[in-house]
């Protein structure tokens, strides 16, 4: 049966879950930084020597690297930490389950980009065209 066995388009779909997520991610970083997109409040002045200026700079810097596919692995770890503390430090005193304490968002990029850090970039990225002879770069079948 088809849903028992491993498709050919898997690393394809690596590649298209690493740039939606990442596209989604850095939009978080962008509206930290820019005001954009907007959510229609008070827009907070940028300031890099903060906790949040740090986390958008890893989301819009972390977001373009994995969303092109280059240094993925340790940029998707880097990402997945910077989730990990947002989501200790923000949500999980509230609450040990995430869709109580609001902390789903968080938790969800956190598992994303653990697993990227360790399934890599796919086929359709820079990783894959800039280093085609590595092992650790899924790419397709014929």
């Amino acid at each position: 049966m088809w849903l028992f066995r491993s498709s050919p388009a898997s690393p394809k779909m690596l590649s298209i879950m690493r740039i939606v997520v990442a596209f989604l991610f850095f939009t978080v970083g962008t509206m930290k930084m820019f005001g954009y997109p907007s959510r229609g409040g008070e827009r907070r002045p940028f300031n890099p020597f903060t906790q949040i200026g740090l986390a958008a700079i890893i989301e819009v810097v972390g977001g373009t690297l994995v969303m092109v596919g280059l240094a993925t692995r340790p940029a998707a770890f880097i990402m997945s930490g910077e989730m990990a503390v947002a989501y200790f430090q923000s949500y999980a005193d509230k609450s040990f389950f995430p869709v109580i304490n609001g902390g789903q968002s968080a938790a969800t990029f956190c598992w994303i980009f653990l697993y990227l850090a360790f399934a890599g970039s796919g086929p359709w990225s820079l990783d894959a065209v800039l280093f085609p002879a590595r092992k650790d770069v899924p790419h397709q079948r014929p």
